[in-house]
């Protein structure tokens, strides 16, 4: 595991599921982008002894053939482990008024769903064996579409 210099990690692992499709777009410069909106799951017992169950959700950016093979073999429902870092952007509304989000840029990850499970033939590929993603570079970062 990597740390930075000075001693600090910004690390992030997840199990969960999609929430919608894919959103795969282009930066300008022709850079794959995809989001997904990924949901987990935590439950307990709350003191009058009902199961209590907590959804959370997680903004998950993936770049380049990462991007392309997200959008290509997932689908809402479908299970991934994402392995990444948080990330906050800020950018302008129409109305002037500055916004910000903080995602997780995915680094590693992989499909958990058998092709039986995620609705495709049995033959379907599997994930692919670049699973590993460098980050975006500084021009890709600010030239997004979105």
């Amino acid at each position: 595991m990597a740390y930075d210099s000075k001693g600090t990690l910004n690390k992030v692992m997840l199990i969960g599921r999609l929430g919608q499709d894919p959103e795969l777009k282009y930066t300008p410069s022709g850079s794959a982008v995809c989001t997904i909106s990924m949901a987990t799951n935590t439950s307990y017992k709350a003191q009058d002894g009902n199961m209590v169950e907590n959804t959370e959700w997680h903004r998950v950016v993936f770049w380049r053939k990462a991007a392309e093979s997200v959008a290509q073999y997932l689908k809402k429902g479908s299970r991934i482990y994402v392995e990444g870092k948080l990330a906050t952007r800020s950018w302008d509304d129409q109305n002037g008024v500055k916004r910000y989000t903080t995602e997780i840029t995915a680094d590693q990850f992989s499909f958990l769903d058998s092709p039986r499970d995620s609705g495709g033939p049995s033959s379907a590929p599997q994930m692919p064996d670049d699973a590993h993603m460098a980050e975006p570079t500084p021009e890709e970062g600010d030239d997004l579409p979105f």
